[in-house]
Formats: C-alpha cells, structure tokens, sequence
C-alpha cells in the first residue's frame, strides 16, 4: 500500500486583542469581550469545527509594563482552557506554564488533572521565562541568566516526568470483588533530589490518558535548540524567509536524530499571522490600515524589549542605527533578537519601518494576500522542508480567524493538505505522535 500523504499540523495561536499590536483598536475587533469566557469559546468551536489540532495559548508571569497602549494582560492559561475544554470534544489545547516560576509537582498535577478530564488533550508549552521583572513576583531579588534558566528548565523536566510516569499504566485496578483499588507495587516516588529540586512522589492521580502531554517548546536560540531536541515534541518558532525556516527545520532534525529520537516525532511549527483580502491589493490595503493604528511610544517600547536600545530620540523616517545591532551578553542569545538582527540586513528599513515589519505579530512571518496566495505560501514551506504545519496568529479576532478557516482551509483540504475530520481523540493522535513508554516499567537490563 502507498504511504499515507503528509498532511499539515494547525494551531490557532489566540492573543486576546489579536496578533497585531493594534489589533485590538480595528473596527471589527471586540476588546470588550476580552474577559468574556464565551467569546473563547466560541473561538474553540470554531477551530475545532476547522479540524484543527489545538489551541495554543501563551502566559508570562509579570504585567507588561507597555500595557497603557496594547490588549496584553494574561488570563491563567490552565483555568482558561478548562472552560474550553467544557464545550469542545477533539481539539487540543497547549498551556504555557513557566519552569522558572513555577514548582515541578504542581505543575505535574495541574496538567495532568485537565489531561484526564479533558480525554487527553493536553499539551505543555515549555518556557523558561525571559522577563526578568518576574523575579520580584516570586521573591526573588534577581532573575537567572539565560544559561540558569535552561539548565533548571531540563531538570525540571525530568522531574515532571518521572512523576507523570509514576504510576504505571495498569496501577489503577478497581476490582470490586478482590478490593484492590490501586496495585501499590506499580506507584513509585520518584526520591529526585538535583541542584534545583527536591521532590520525592509519587504523584497523586493515575498516568493521564497520552501518557504525558505533548511537550511543546517555543524558542530558536543554541539552548533552545539543545533543549527542544531532548524534550520537545512540537516546536513553536519564528522565522521571516523559507531559508531561515529550512536551516532551522534541517538542524532540529539533525539534532533530534543525533540523541537517539525520531525526527518525525517532532513537529516545527512556525507562527504565520495572515491578513487576507479578495485581491493581493485589498489585503495589503488592510494590513496598511492596521499599520495606521500603532502608536510609535507603544512600538518603540517593544523593540527596545528586543535589541536592548532605545530609539525614541531617533527620526522615525531615518535609517536603524546599524551601531545598535552590537550582540553581546543575553540578547545575543535570544532568537528573536536574531530574527530582528536579519530584517534590518536583508531589507535595511527605516525605523519606522521595522516598527511595522515588527507589530504584526512580534516577529513572526506576516503574508498579506488572497486565500489563494495565503495556502500557496503555506504549501511552499510545508513542501520543501521549511515547516511541519503553522500557528495561524489571526491579526484580530474572531473575523481574522474566521476568514482564515472560511477561506484558506477549504484550499488546503482541496490539495489534501490538511485532514477533513479528526481520526483520533487525543491531542498526540492529532499530531501523529506514540503514547510514550512508562520510564518505570521498562524492562531492566540484566546486570553481570
């Protein structure tokens, strides 16, 4: 029989106010129902009636201090996809929980409780937390380094696992008549005890139904790129040219293959926020009108979140100051540095410019067109070896989304590119990913 055709992953990435910083001020946004649990939900019936894989929902543990001017407080993501979970059946949801703030045997229990009672579609997006601002949220005086941050992140990992493998998969029995409830001898502690954590087990409830859930990583730097080959499952990245996404699809998957896992176990999905129109002239004119709306103290502040500079006393009209693009310490580690750093030497933009190029979607790939052109993009990165499926990032919401599913996905399941209805029920069944092995009940290697 012929191989089954490769088909793309989907996410619908939400931000509440939409993807573009001025999202939230468009006439057809709706920014008054931001904390407004039906207007998610109504989000989620609509993605998962699209046959997409899941919702992905990002979090940081500190308010933005540029929140004066942009839609970007954040509901707590477990919470949230709870409620969504409520009124859906298929669709996955990716929580973004941080390791850097967080304890390891709360976070097993929080993803673990919402995978059992969602029917196992769970998936953790995996941070390490760049905002050092966080630190005063958790008594810290001072925020980790980037190196701190990745080398807790892998033990913390670790640690979580092993409690979400502490029970084996048949340790639940429930045999009313011998009244055995649970088979102890299959629970085990887990005794860790790291530079970081010390943390005995086992956890409190039964292994969930994946097994785990999906492991997720979002970042492009060197220690992203170790870390995402060790854990990662899918992986949430930003790139502008089908160059740059191949480099980084072709490394991930060299790197994944050199420690022993899958490559194919492994999905690279990078954000594409599309503004879409009737005709390539019609979406450009939108995506200009969304332009129109950003407010310069607003993009300035973001870009200096990114290059560490402040362009402020600069001419917005003038060229970037080439001076500023030095790399040095932790933004020379950081990928979206990087992705900056490669907008300004390809295309050598005004300031003004670039604060455009930027409030699309922070860095991420924008592509305004026709739902023609939108699929045929797609198509090209899916097609040679630059990307495994998308994180649609709508520029507004609902109606960017809603055009999204309405117009482009029809394209993409006409050139069977993508699935016209689920063919599981976990979030790994839709991402074709194995149920992982228990780490306690492997076999054990006889020993001489």
């Amino acid at each position: 029989m012929p191989a089954e055709k490769r088909q793309l992953n989907l996410n619908l990435f939400i931000y509440p106010g939409g993807h573009h910083e001025a999202g939230w001020r468009y006439k057809d946004s709706a920014p008054e129902r931001v904390l407004d649990i039906s207007y998610y939900q109504e989000l989620a019936k609509k993605a998962e009636a699209s046959k997409f894989d899941a919702l992905f929902f990002a979090d940081g543990p500190a308010l933005a201090d540029n929140i004066r001017y942009a839609s970007r407080f954040r509901l707590e993501p477990l919470t949230w996809i709870s409620a969504l979970a409520a009124v859906t059946e298929r669709i996955g949801f990716i929580a973004t929980a941080s390791t850097t703030y967080n304890e390891p045997y709360n976070l097993a229990r929080l993803f673990a409780s919402f995978d059992h009672l969602s029917g196992g579609r769970a998936g953790w997006n995996i941070v390490t937390t760049g905002d050092a601002s966080a630190a005063l949220n958790f008594g810290f005086d001072r925020h980790p380094t980037h190196a701190d941050r990745y080398e807790r992140a892998g033990e913390f990992v670790d640690v979580v696992t092993k409690l979400w493998d502490s029970w084996e998969d048949d340790a639940l029995v429930s045999d009313r008549e011998s009244g055995i409830f649970a088979d102890t001898d299959k629970i085990h502690p887990i005794n860790h005890i790291g530079k970081y954590h010390r943390v005995k087990g086992p956890l409190t409830l039964p292994r969930s139904p994946q097994g785990r859930p999906v492991y997720v990583q979002a970042g492009s730097s060197q220690d992203g790129r170790s870390f995402a080959s060790r854990y990662a499952e899918a992986i949430f990245t930003a790139h502008q040219t089908l160059g740059n996404a191949q480099e980084f699809y072709a490394d991930i998957k060299a790197r994944v293959k050199s420690v022993g896992r899958n490559p194919d176990h492994v999905k690279v999905l990078p954000g594409i926020s599309p503004f879409i129109g009737s005709t390539e002239a019609e979406a450009r004119a939108l995506h200009d009108e969304f332009n129109e709306l950003t407010q310069p103290e607003y993009s300035l502040h973001q870009l200096r979140r990114i290059v560490d500079a402040d362009l402020s006393s600069y001419d917005l009209d003038g060229p970037f100051p080439r001076e500023l693009t030095h790399v040095e310490g932790e933004r020379g580690a950081s990928s979206r540095f990087h992705v900056v750093l490669d907008i300004i030497e390809r295309e050598n933009p005004t300031i003004r410019q670039l604060l455009h190029r930027l409030a699309g979607a922070r860095g991420h790939w924008v592509q305004a067109g026709t739902p023609e052109q939108i699929a045929d993009k797609i198509q090209e990165w899916f097609d040679n070896g630059a990307a495994d499926g998308f994180n649609i990032m709508p520029p507004y919401l609902q109606g960017g989304f809603a055009i999204f599913a309405e117009e482009v996905v029809p394209i993409l399941r006409k050139r069977g590119l993508f699935r016209h209805d689920y063919d599981g029920a976990t979030l790994r069944d839709h991402f074709g990913l194995p149920r992982p092995e228990n780490t306690f009940s492997r076999p054990q290697k006889a020993t001489a």
